[in-house]
C-alpha cells in the first residue's frame, strides 16, 4: 500500500473543506462563528481548519464545549477541547448539564429508551442558548460524511421526512433565536478525519461514548461500515441519493418561543423544558 504524504493529504483535506465553504457560502465576512467543540477528532479538525481560514475569510471565532456529565469519559474530551483551543488561541466557553439543567446525563439516562435522547436535546439547547448569548451568527459542528449518511438512514427508516430539512452543509435561519448550523466536514469521510488526527499528532479524545453502543446510530454505523468493506462505493452511492432529497421542498415548521425558557420551539413548551420537568420530579 502506498504511504500517504502528510503535506499532500493535509492540502487536499484543506482544499475540499475550503471549496465546500465557498460553494455554499457557509461563512460571510465579519461573522462570529461558534464551534461546537467536544474534543473529539471531528470537532477538533473543524476548529483547526476554521482557524486556518480566519484571515482569508475575515470572520471571528469562539468555541463552546458542553460537559454532559459522563463519568470517566467526558473529562478527557473537555481536556482535549481546552488544549486545542489554547494551542490555537481560540476562546473556549465551557458549559455543563449540571450547571444549566441541574443534573448530569449519568443521573437521568436510565429514564429514557436511549441516553442519546436526553443528551441530544440538552446539548442542542445549551449550544444554541450559549451561541445566541455571545452573538454568534452560526454554529459550526463536526458532522462528517459518515454522520450525515447515518442520520439520513435513521430518518428514512423512521419515515421522519421533516428531519430531511436538517440535512445538508447548512441550515437556514428560521427563527431569530435559533442559530443556524454549518457543517464544514459534510463531505469528508470519517476515516480521513481519523487519519488527519493521527498523522498530525493532534491531541484528541478518541474514546467512544459508553452509551453510544446502545443507540440506533451505532447499529447503522456498523452496518454501513461492513457493507462498505464488502461493496466499496456504497457510502458514496447513498450520499448521491441523499443529495437529491436536498432539492425536494420540505414542510415549513412554524416556530415560537418556549413559554418557560424563551428558546425557539414548535410547541408551547420546548422539548428540553418538557424533559426537565419530568426528570426533576424524582430529584
Amino acid at each position: 500500500m502506498k504511504s500517504l504524504d502528510k503535506d499532500e493529504f493535509n492540502h487536499q483535506l484543506r482544499k475540499r473543506v475550503e471549496t465546500l465553504i465557498k460553494h455554499y457560502n457557509l461563512i460571510q465576512e465579519g461573522e462570529l462563528i461558534a464551534v461546537a467543540l467536544s474534543g473529539g477528532k471531528d470537532s477538533v479538525l473543524t476548529l483547526h481548519l476554521l482557524q486556518e481560514f480566519q484571515d482569508k475569510l475575515k470572520f471571528e471565532m469562539v468555541a463552546i464545549a458542553v460537559d454532559e456529565g459522563i463519568k470517566g469519559y467526558r473529562g478527557h474530551g473537555m481536556d482535549a477541547a481546552q488544549e486545542n483551543a489554547d494551542n490555537l488561541g481560540v476562546k473556549l466557553i465551557k458549559k455543563s448539564f449540571q450547571e444549566e439543567a441541574g443534573f448530569t446525563l449519568d443521573d437521568v439516562y436510565s429514564d429514557f429508551k436511549s441516553a442519546c435522547i436526553p443528551c441530544g436535546v440538552f446539548r442542542r439547547h445549551i449550544l444554541n442558548k450559549t451561541a445566541y448569548e455571545v452573538g454568534a451568527s452560526k454554529i459550526a459542528t463536526g458532522h462528517n460524511l459518515d454522520d450525515e449518511i447515518q442520520s439520513f438512514l435513521m430518518s428514512f427508516a423512521r419515515a421522519d421526512v421533516i428531519k430531511f430539512s436538517k440535512f445538508g452543509p447548512q441550515l437556514d435561519t428560521i427563527h431569530p433565536k435559533l442559530i443556524p448550523r454549518i457543517k464544514p466536514l459534510w463531505n469528508t469521510p470519517e476515516r480521513e478525519v481519523g487519519i488527519w488526527a493521527v498523522m498530525n499528532e493532534i491531541p484528541v479524545h478518541l474514546d467512544e461514548c459508553p452509551y453510544s453502543s446502545l443507540s440506533l446510530r451505532a447499529r447503522i454505523k456498523d452496518f454501513l461500515n461492513r457493507t462498505e468493506s464488502r461493496h466499496p462505493g456504497t457510502k458514496k452511492a447513498i450520499m448521491q441519493s441523499f443529495q437529491k432529497s436536498l432539492h425536494i421542498p420540505q414542510p415549513v415548521v412554524e416556530l415560537q418561543e418556549c413559554r418557560q425558557c424563551g428558546e425557539p420551539t414548535s410547541s408551547d413548551i420546548c422539548k428540553a423544558c418538557e424533559m426537565k420537568k419530568t426528570i426533576m420530579r424524582r430529584f
